[in-house]
């Protein structure tokens, strides 16, 4: 981006455009946008949370319709630093999503900093991890299949520098929770207090109100605990 208080500009122009009228282009399922979509004041939450990290280097799974990745976006114009880089890995974009998602990062400038990855995160992830890649952060909404959830958490803990956010998307699902609560056990992920504050945004599969994201610090210096320490989760 050429200026950064024109770069800024527009990109929050392309955010308030998506809240305020939807995608120019939505699968043929009834409310798909509101359904996939990361609600526009959780956005603004971790907007928020990437720009206090001071991040520089964020990796994201799941892309859809560009709401969580128009918001990182505009946290890493925000912070300004030298190289910003912001890596997405969605293998269904094209397919699923016609490429909406990332035509609306390319009508904000972001293309200049971002980077699609369309191939699924079960291979996306070891691959940067073999290049040495290495993020500040890490916003998770991909599949929720508990298996492949937790696969994804396992190779971020190693992408994600110590130290670093692992940001979570549907926590309230049971399968999402499950995964997430075995690193918060085991390997000494913390939880972040009032990262994403305010009344929860909607119900949870089992009808109860929840917080739908959830963001946990990474222990610093990393550690890999005894297998006789196993903790049941």
């Amino acid at each position: 981006m050429t200026n950064m208080n024109e770069g800024l500009a527009r990109v929050r122009a392309v955010r308030r455009r998506l809240a305020q009228e939807g995608p120019p282009w939505a699968r043929d399922h009834e409310g798909d946008f509101e359904t996939v979509t990361v609600p526009e004041r959780h956005c603004d939450q971790l907007r928020d949370l990437m720009v206090s990290e001071r991040a520089e280097t964020v990796v994201e799974i799941g892309l859809a319709y560009a709401s969580s990745a128009l918001a990182i976006g505009e946290a890493l114009a925000t912070v300004g630093r030298p190289s910003p880089r912001h890596v997405i890995i969605d293998p269904f974009q094209e397919r699923e999503y016609a490429n909406t998602g990332w035509d609306l990062l390319r009508s904000a400038g972001l293309d200049s900093i971002a980077t699609l990855m369309a191939t699924p995160s079960s291979l996306a992830l070891p691959r940067l991890l073999a290049e040495g890649f290495t993020a500040d952060a890490a916003f998770v909404d991909g599949s929720h299949r508990f298996h492949e959830v937790f696969v994804d958490l396992y190779f971020l803990r190693k992408v994600v520098r110590p130290g670093g956010l692992v940001v979570i998307d549907d926590d309230w699902w049971p399968s999402v929770h499950t995964a997430v609560n075995y690193y918060e056990r085991n390997l000494g992920w913390t939880a972040v207090p009032d990262a994403f504050p305010g009344e929860a945004t909607g119900a949870g599969p089992d009808g109860r109100q929840a917080a739908r994201c959830k963001a946990f610090r990474l222990p610093d210096p990393s550690f890999e605990p005894s297998f006789e320490d196993f903790r049941p989760f």
